[in-house]
Formats: structure tokens, C-alpha cells, sequence
């Protein structure tokens, strides 16, 4: 299932936060976007899943007009995982994946086995399974997330879109939350914050300063000493792991 972005244009309290950008995510690959903070990585991806209308622009998802489509219909092709995902009233960690199974359901209509069974094969998918019982507010930040993402699964999505869904956790579960999203392998937008596993995890990286692609391509053409140091405004050394053999960055800090 491919994701068509063509020159999606956001405003929001008369200031140009999203230029004119254009993507295209085809089916499988694994797309990051990275940028600074305030660099309209985030606005752009709500423009893409509904929760900000756009100026101007268009996104198709396998044909469909996103933006001129129900969001019930979207939500049964794609899911999202946020990076904060508070809640204000209790439910177990079953309960919270079994929400997936929404869009696929009449208004009324309970849950069935094949619902059960999509939603324990989510859990185990993301390792919960013992935790089905308890309760979601009791979770480390790690386990919440992998909740949250077991609830995106249990949609049965042809299409995940993350925006920063690791910033706050630790590397532990940045990398479980990465490899288990790499390993359903369906297309993924994602943003996100940590340059190296960007680099490990993207297919292709497209790179935003305010508003605007600066540049696109696979990770190892894209990220450049120079290409950092113009975006990101700090100095750095980009060089091959010798243990794992792939991209590493090695930051400067800023010298007086």
C-alpha cells in the first residue's frame, strides 16, 4: 500500500509551519523524517492522519483521498502511534488494544473470537501478553508504548504512521519498539529524533529545517557532516561502526 504526499501546505495561527512538502512511502519501505525540534515534522504527519487540515495540498493512501475521506475508513488502513499517550480514565492493557478492533466493527456490535484472537496475537506481537490483565496506568513508559503500538496492530493496518514514538523512552525499548515496527513489514512514516536509528531503521530519510525537505534519500547518502552541521547546527563525524558495520555519529559540543 503506497502513501502519496504531494505538496501538503500547513498554517496554523497565520505562521507557515509545513512548506510545500512532497513524500511517497511505497509499499514496505520504512521512511524517516528527521529535523529539529519545531521543524514541522510532527504537524505534517497530523496533517497526513487527520487531525490537522492542511492549506493546501493532497495524500492518497492506495488511491483513497485521505483528506476527503471518513476517518473510520482511513482507520481501517492505517494506524498511528503518537509519543505521549496519557489517559485520564483506567482500563486494562487488553482493553486498550481490543480499541483497535473499532474501525472494523458496528456501532454496538461486541466483541467476537476473531477480535480476541487478533488482540492476544497483538500482545504477544509486542510481548504483553502476560500484562493483559493489568492496568495501563500502572505501565513504565516503555510498556505503555508497546501497549499502544499492540492497539495499532490489532487494527490490522496496511499502513503505520509514528510520530516520534521514542523520544522519551530508553534505548531499550526505542529498540524494541523500532524492530517490532520493522518487522511487520508494511509501509511506515515515522519521525524521529535519534539521527542513528534513523540511520538503522530507514529505508529513506527525508530531512526538514523549517517547513522544508532539504533533502531525501537512503540514510547513508543523506546524513552528511555537512548536512548536520547545516540543519541541526552542530558539528559532528559520521563514520562505519566497526562492531555492527553500519552508520555512526560522533557530536561535537559546542566549543566558546
Amino acid at each position: 500500500m503506497n502513501l502519496e504526499v504531494d505538496n501538503i501546505h500547513v498554517t496554523l495561527s497565520g505562521t507557515n509551519i509545513v512548506k510545500d512538502i512532497s513524500l511517497c512511502v511505497k509499499s514496505g519501505q520504512f521512511i524517516g523524517i528527521i529535523g529539529p525540534n519545531g521543524c514541522g515534522k510532527s504537524t505534517l504527519l497530523k496533517s497526513i492522519y487527520k487531525v490537522i487540515k492542511p492549506k493546501q495540498g493532497s495524500v492518497f493512501l492506495d488511491g483513497s483521498d485521505v483528506l476527503k475521506s471518513s476517518p473510520r475508513s482511513i482507520s481501517r488502513k492505517m494506524s498511528v502511534v503518537g509519543q505521549f499517550n496519557d489517559l485520564s480514565f483506567d482500563f486494562t492493557v487488553h482493553e486498550m488494544v481490543m480499541m483497535g478492533r473499532t474501525p472494523h466493527k458496528n456501532l454496538m456490535e461486541s466483541d467476537n473470537k476473531e477480535d480476541y484472537e487478533i488482540v492476544d496475537a497483538a500482545l504477544k506481537k509486542v510481548n504483553l501478553s502476560s500484562y493483559s490483565n493489568r492496568s495501563y496506568l500502572t505501565l513504565s513508559g516503555g510498556e505503555k508504548q508497546r501497549a499502544i503500538l499492540a492497539r495499532a496492530i490489532a487494527q490490522e493496518p496496511k499502513f503505520l504512521v509514528l510520530d516520534e514514538p521514542t523520544n522519551h523512552l530508553d534505548i531499550k525499548y526505542q529498540l524494541e519498539i523500532l524492530s517490532i515496527v520493522k518487522s511487520l513489514k508494511i509501509g511506515t512514516l515515522a519521525a524521529l529524533h535519534d539521527l542513528s536509528l534513523a540511520a538503522t531503521y530507514c529505508d529513506i530519510l527525508y530531512v526538514i529545517k523549517k517547513g522544508k525537505v532539504m533533502a531525501s534519500g537512503k540514510p547513508d547518502n543523506v546524513l552528511t557532516k555537512e548536512l548536520v552541521k547545516q540543519v541541526y547546527e552542530i558539528d559532528c563525524e559520521i563514520y562505519t561502526n566497526p562492531v555492527t558495520g553500519g552508520l555512526a555519529i560522533a557530536y561535537f559540543p559546542p566549543v566558546d
